[in-house]
């Protein structure tokens, strides 16, 4: 795979910036993702939804008792509009030109974990996403401040339930192993004196907002300081601890481009994040700029998201509804607005089990027929190389290769473009399904070089980047 396409994949979800890349270098492709427009707009699945205090309890009267019928469509509508809000975010993340700011708000998104399904809101959901797409690039610490006090966190993480007197630690616990410092690096009496800071942080308009008959207002030590701490003297105490940029740092190597980053690596960018003062753009701009120049490819499996735009881009499919691509990430364990668990996706190993694998196979032959997949293709996905028996739509697909190439230069073109590394065996069986008397120009060619990247994307090789 060549460096274009391998960073087009990092750097995006498919590789349609390689030419970019390759035409302007790494350097000012990155600078322009930095500066590079994006949606401030609110979604149009939002428009009518709840979005003040007053009005999420006018809703919650309606649904209430929803054996009334403007009750059931309140509540159908919410549901419908937290499904829409996932197909809004596919849509931004297909339209980008410098799809980086979204790559990064992926990233935010599953660090800063807060699910639909426990908030609820689907407007403090958005807002929550929408912080992080205006920050993706910013300061680590401003953004910690920042997140840990939208209205979506503190629901999620139940401090609307901390209270001086009733002390709930979630958001305290997760600020300090989640967030920012990572385990071993603080002590449960941290975590408690940590929550005492944060009681009375509860529901607020356009944020969180402390209350004061809710507040505890004792004197705390925490990480060895001692004072009346709220929740931005919380993080900045945090942000002077001196093992606190190691843990974004692997995060954002993992995200990126190793499943398992040397911990040279770790302290290296780590310490150049403190040098920063946790700016993100800088740190970014060094570990994409050095770490283009050195051999890496194969060194992470792609997620779902990367694998089904890739694998739609490659074929020129205009036709997937963004809420099939919603559906298949969430088949395959990358659910959006709603992880597991506070700790996010575990990515690496976990997006390629041999359930998962397969499933990978059958959409690729799917659409590698020209055949479009839907909810209840998902329902119907063979096994055992059993037949697909259910009617389907078909589609147009095309692949770019070179009309006037030989079987072999064809190989390499798509080898190039897909794969992180071929041997002998899978030269030989690529030149059994692209033989040697092939002709670029007949008829039935393009088909023959579908059938030639079907194969590719089965291959174990396919599933790294």
């Amino acid at each position: 795979m060549n460096q274009s396409n391998l960073w087009s994949l990092r750097l995006g979800f498919s590789g349609k910036q390689s030419q970019k890349i390759n035409s302007i270098g790494i350097e000012k492709f990155l600078k322009e993702s930095f500066y590079a427009p994006f949606e401030n707009k609110i979604p149009y699945c939002l428009i009518e939804d709840p979005k003040t205090l007053s009005e999420l309890k006018d809703f919650r009267e309606k649904v209430k008792n929803t054996t009334s019928e403007e009750g059931k469509k309140a509540l159908k509508n919410q549901i419908k509009n937290s499904i829409e809000l996932r197909k809004w975010w596919i849509n931004e993340i297909q339209k980008q030109e410098f799809p980086l700011r979204e790559k990064m708000v992926l990233f935010w998104h599953n660090h800063f974990v807060s699910t639909s399904q426990k908030v609820k809101v689907n407007w403090w959901i958005y807002q929550h996403n929408q912080i992080l797409r205006e920050n993706a690039f910013g300061n680590f610490r401003q953004l910690t401040k920042i997140m840990i006090q939208t209205n979506a966190m503190v629901r999620y993480l139940d401090n609307t339930d901390n209270r001086k007197g009733k002390i709930n630690e979630n958001l305290s616990r997760e600020l300090l192993e989640l967030f920012t410092l990572g385990i071993g690096n603080y002590t449960e009496s941290d975590i408690k004196n940590g929550a005492k800071a944060l009681a009375g942080l509860g529901l607020g308009e356009n944020e969180a907002k402390y209350r004061a008959f809710f507040e505890d207002n004792d004197t705390i030590t925490y990480l060895g300081k001692t004072g009346n701490f709220k929740a931005n003297d919380l993080v900045d105490i945090i942000f002077e601890q001196p093992n606190i940029p190691y843990l974004i740092t692997r995060k954002i190597l993992k995200w990126f481009i190793y499943d398992n980053p040397k911990e040279e690596l770790v302290k290296y960018y780590g310490d150049y994040l403190r040098k920063v003062d946790f700016e993100i753009e800088p740190l970014l701009l060094k570990i994409f700029t050095e770490e283009y120049e050195k051999k890496t490819s194969g060194s992470k499996i792609k997620n779902p998201l990367e694998y089904i735009l890739q694998l739609t881009e490659a074929l020129q499919i205009k036709e997937i509804d963004a809420a099939i691509i919603v559906f298949f990430i969430k088949q395959q364990g990358m659910d959006l607005f709603n992880q597991q668990n506070v700790k996010g996706w575990d990515g690496g190993k976990s997006w390629l089990t041999s359930q998962l694998y397969l499933q990978r196979n059958n959409v690729s032959d799917l659409l590698c027929n020209g055949r479009n997949i839907n909810r209840k293709t998902f329902k119907n996905l063979p096994e055992n190389g059993e037949e697909l028996k259910i009617s389907l739509e078909k589609i147009d697909i095309r692949i770019n290769f070179n009309p006037k190439g030989t079987n072999k230069q064809i190989i390499k073109e798509l080898s190039d473009a897909y794969l992180f590394q071929i041997d002998e065996n899978i030269q030989k069986d690529m030149e059994a399904i692209l033989k040697y008397d092939f002709d670029a120009s007949s008829k039935n060619s393009q088909q023959a070089v579908v059938r030639l990247f079907n194969f590719i994307t089965k291959s174990p090789e396919f599933q790294l980047i």
